[in-house]
């Protein structure tokens, strides 16, 4: 019934964001961290990447629906990859330089307001995330057929 009111794609996409993030709320509060559920649906970093486990529920429907020879899933392996080393390699990188800042502004007793620091991913989180992303795919496909 949902498949007839929502593309399957969008709703892999939506289930595979909303599970990762309530999965990174639970693996938080086994850590002791300190957040609200509301403030935690939007926070980056953490295990397991929502980056990546939206876009292979993406790439997998794709992949089972309109098969892996089609150029739609070229592309979407290809958005994937970027979206993926992104979160790895480029947000990780600058939410490590932002830590860094905060930390010497806050060494120097300066006023400046501490800049935010976005955290990216560490290679494990990306494909935890990945794999959750193929399930939920999969699980999608085969539920809205």
């Amino acid at each position: 019934m949902l498949a007839e009111i929502m593309s399957p794609y969008l709703i892999a996409v939506v289930i595979a964001w909303f599970g990762s993030h309530i999965i990174k709320f639970i693996v938080g509060l086994t850590k002791n961290e300190k957040y609200k559920l509301r403030s935690h649906l939007f926070a980056s970093g953490g295990m397991p990447s929502s980056h990546s486990a939206t876009v292979m529920a993406l790439v997998t429907v794709i992949g089972l629906r309109d098969h892996i020879n089609s150029g739609l899933f070229g592309l979407g392996v290809l958005f994937a990859l970027i979206v993926m080393y992104d979160a790895v390699k480029v947000r990780r990188s600058s939410g490590e330089q932002g830590a860094a800042i905060q930390a010497l502004i806050k060494e120097s007793g300066s006023k400046v307001k501490l800049p935010r620091a976005a955290k990216g991913h560490t290679p494990l989180e990306a494909v935890i995330g990945a794999s959750l992303g193929v399930l939920i795919g999969a699980v999608v496909f085969f539920s809205t057929r």
